[in-house]
């Protein structure tokens, strides 16, 4: 593989030179495929103004194709510190536009990083990947869109309909503050090392205003109780919470995985009083 146009060293001699072999415990499979890396950075739209924020940029491969494509500023989360020093010539080449942050996603406010408008754009850490996504959920309406890959298996459950076997709780929570876009799929041969699964590339972009009205803890505890025991009728996994199935028009011999995204903000709503 050839060095990219704007004269950088091939990713392969970069991990080789700073002794970047993916950690599992980190939760690192790294694109090497600059093609692969441009076409993410496609799908995340214009990035010429405001701040794009990875998360994991590992050796760098897709923050230079967010630089290469005009990412006016992009803020690398990073919690591998041999990442950070690998990121630094990439800076270098770049100057003003990285900037390079060690430190852990899980932990960090990403609504205070650069100025707005804010988008993340990212290949997630497969074993955090869950958790971020919900932790940037809560504060949906400060970011213009989240382009992120995740497994296949994850990324399908966010997409699902009601009324699919993978249709659940992560369903709920993301439809109802965001607007879903299927982008592609990625075989999981072009990581290195090589996942288990295949990854898919989403773009999220959250709406002015939630499908309906619901408090987001409320309903993150309706889902957890229906989901939970998913096989159950409604009446039953949800019976501790004594809902009015009757007054909310549902029927209370339904299962979960039927009701709609409103549905479950009724139920929300009649819980919260």
């Amino acid at each position: 593989m050839t060095g990219s146009p704007d004269g950088l060293p091939p990713l392969s001699d970069v991990i080789r030179a700073h002794g970047l072999s993916a950690r599992k415990g980190l939760g690192q499979n790294f694109i090497l495929d600059l093609n692969l890396t441009r076409r993410i950075a496609r799908a995340a739209g214009e990035l010429s103004q405001g701040t794009t924020i990875e998360i994991g940029p590992g050796p760098g491969g897709l923050t230079r194709a967010l630089l290469a494509a005009g990412a006016r500023h992009v803020v690398a989360l990073e919690t591998d510190p041999r990442c950070v020093v690998a990121l630094g010539d990439l800076a270098l080449a770049y100057p003003g536009r990285l900037q390079i942050i060690e430190g852990d996603a899980l932990k960090a406010d990403l609504s205070t990083l650069g100025p707005a408008p804010r988008r993340i754009v990212a290949n997630l850490p497969y074993n955090i990947a869950t958790p971020l996504l919900l932790k940037w959920l809560e504060q949906a309406n400060q970011f213009e869109s989240l382009t992120l890959m995740f497994q296949k298996e994850v990324a399908d459950r966010i997409t699902a309909r009601p009324g699919s076997k993978t249709y659940g709780r992560l369903s709920v929570i993301t439809q109802w503050l965001c607007d879903i876009r299927p982008e592609f799929n990625i075989a999981r041969t072009a990581f290195t090392p090589p996942p288990k699964i295949d990854s898919t590339v989403i773009t999220l972009t959250p709406r002015p205003e939630p499908l309906a009205p619901a408090t987001m803890s409320v309903l993150e505890k309706v889902t957890a109780a229906a989901f939970g025991q998913r096989r159950k009728m409604l009446r039953a996994s949800l019976k501790p919470l004594n809902i009015d199935f009757q007054g909310l028009g549902i029927d209370p011999t339904a299962r979960a995985e039927t009701l709609t995204v409103e549905q479950f903000c009724a139920i929300a709503r009649a819980v919260a009083g």
